[in-house]
């Protein structure tokens, strides 16, 4: 900051010059103390710079006595998730309250590599939002499938030093850190002085204290009350992730008291757009947890301070002299309804719609990254001399799947999908180098009955994946997303029903948000009439390929074992 500047703010924090904008009669949400003050706040050059009596002023808004928020804060999230440009994002968002974001854009960097950071950052420069980025530690995620990129510490180095990034990525390849892997480790070393994000999914007792003993200082994974308060216990801050199709809040909730309230967040990790618009992001959580029982200050803490404490956002997170003036204005702590978000000072959105209109960035890189090599629907057909088949079994409101082996029949020696039984076809297809690599099992607990569903977006290195009751119609998916250059795809009789074109490295759209929103529930309405009972079916088959989420993936490469560590064996 310039001296110049801060010999400014100082005299406007005395009085002795005139402010941009007072806001009166709020009640203001203290973080620091949990408590409400009636009190006036004061703001100069996007900055609050005091709280208490300033009558020089350009502009007074009276706040008639609603709460005065600070600006929510998601401490680990993918904008990926969203399907939106980064600019859509925004609009999305920001009405529901967000006035920063931790992403880590491992999901575009395994497709485009250093280009990809590139993009988002330009993309997020100059929105009503601060997006801050971590450094992926995992493209690839694990060494089990193809990617697009490759970053190994050199990448990890250069990364960091960019401008909003603020930590290292979570560490998913646990394995690694666990088996002493030079790389991995000199991945995490490349930290230095910065924090570092973790993903330990199901990790305890001796393996937990190796991983930690990375310096890895918070987790999003816990699926159950038990393994969060481990963590909790050896010196982890807990992320309590509920997204679109992982939801964790309700389990873990308990944990929050008032003795562990400072090392504990509330996070989205992957929200599709659907959800964030009609449900909304962190607002929707800080509900949630309300309804559930959780103090409403307590929730707003875990949302704003929290965050900016851990990632050590300076100006973040509060209300208070030297704070960013990003807060929102609601009536009820409980029902938690915004009326309005200011970013910096300015009114960003009013009754849950955006006040500003962001260019959408364009880069021709970012682009035609669908390249599949020469395939045919044989591929699609699963061989094997096996009497029993290891298939991967959803768990509902988790990203954690079950190894069930099922009795199974073949028809000239290839397995048959039966709707009958819940058990379907499911594949992934490489699509960053033409290797032809296509990966073939069975997946219980979509429900589909009819037809293929098909998507390009598939964590953490988007190969395409589809899911299907016959290799016709999951050749004929796979074959419109390239067409599309990515995106997803709902198919039935060799015919798509819906779809969504995501050109922007297979994961994003160019479109406005509404029309995304609208053709992505339309996916949705159409999957679910061909027979899909999960709620969010595109973002549930995401996750099926993640070979660091215990049990059971598919690849591009094969049937994977997470808890083995290796590849099964279907030739036995």
């Amino acid at each position: 900051m310039q001296v110049e500047r801060l010999q400014k703010l100082i005299q406007a924090s005395k009085g002795e010059l005139t402010v941009d904008l007072v806001v009166k009669n709020a009640r203001v949400v203290n973080v620091f103390t949990s408590e409400i003050e009636r009190i006036d706040i004061a703001i100069y050059n996007h900055l609050i710079v005091g709280v208490g009596n300033y009558p020089n002023t350009k502009e007074v808004f009276d706040a008639q006595g609603m709460y005065l928020v600070p600006g929510l804060i998601d401490a680990h999230t993918h904008i990926e998730s969203s399907l939106l440009s980064p600019a859509e994002y925004a609009k999305v968002v920001v009405p529901h309250g967000t006035a920063a974001v931790i992403t880590d854009p491992h999901e575009t960097a395994n497709v485009k590599g250093i280009t990809a950071i590139d993009y988002l950052l330009e993309s997020t420069q100059h929105l009503p939002i601060k997006v801050y980025f971590t450094t992926p530690t995992c493209v690839p995620a694990t060494s089990f499938e193809t990617a697009g990129a490759r970053f190994t510490s050199h990448e990890v180095r250069e990364i960091i030093k960019k401008e909003r990034v603020v930590a290292l990525g979570e560490v998913m390849n646990y394995p690694g850190v666990l088996s002493g892997d030079s790389e991995a480790l000199a991945i995490i070393l490349a930290a230095g002085i910065r924090r570092i994000d973790g993903h330990a999914p199901g990790v305890s007792g001796n393996l937990l204290n190796a991983y930690l003993m990375a310096d890895i200082q918070a987790d999003h994974e816990s699926t159950t009350l038990e393994e969060a308060r481990e963590k909790l216990r050896k010196g982890m801050y807990v992320m309590i992730r509920e997204g679109s199709s992982e939801r964790n809040l309700e389990a873990l909730l308990p944990l929050v008291t008032a003795k562990t309230i400072h090392r504990c967040m509330l996070v989205s990790d992957d929200k599709d757009c659907v959800d964030l618009y009609y449900h909304g992001h962190l607002d929707s959580t800080i509900r949630k947890a309300v309804s559930l029982g959780l103090d409403p200050l307590m929730a707003i803490r875990m949302v704003t301070l929290n965050p900016a404490e851990f990632f050590r956002l300076k100006r973040h997170g509060a209300i208070a002299p030297g704070y960013y003036a990003d807060f929102l204005l609601i009536d009820d702590l409980k029902s938690f309804t915004i009326q309005a978000v200011y970013s910096k000072g300015r009114l960003a959105a009013k009754d849950g719609q955006p006040l500003f209109e962001p260019k959408m960035i364009e880069n021709d890189a970012m682009f035609h990254s669908m390249n599949v090599d020469e395939i045919s629907e044989e591929r699609f057909r699963l061989k094997t001399t096996l009497q029993e088949f290891p298939a991967i079994e959803l768990v509902p409101g988790n990203i954690v799947t079950k190894k069930q082996w099922i009795p199974i029949q073949s028809v000239d020696g290839y397995v048959q999908a039966d709707v009958t039984r819940d058990l379907l076809l499911l594949a992934s297809v490489e699509r960053h180098r033409q290797t032809g690599n296509i990966g073939v099992g069975l997946v219980k607990g979509f429900g589909l009955q009819r037809g293929a569903l098909a998507s390009s977006v598939a964590h953490d290195s988007h190969n395409i994946l589809v899911v299907g009751t016959n290799p016709r119609d999951m050749y004929a998916a796979v074959r419109h997303l390239e067409a599309l250059q990515g995106g997803l795809v709902v198919v039935n009789d060799g015919q798509v029903l819906a779809d969504l074109p995501l050109p922007i490295g297979g994961l994003l759209s160019t479109l406005p948000a509404l029309e995304v929103i609208q053709k992505k529930k339309i996916l949705d309405d159409t999957a679910h009439e061909l027979g899909v009972t999960v709620e969010h079916p595109f973002m549930q088959l995401s996750f099926l390929a993640l070979p660091v989420i215990p049990e059971i993936r598919v690849t591009d490469r094969g049937i994977f074992d997470v808890n083995a560590m290796e590849f099964i064996n279907l030739r036995q």
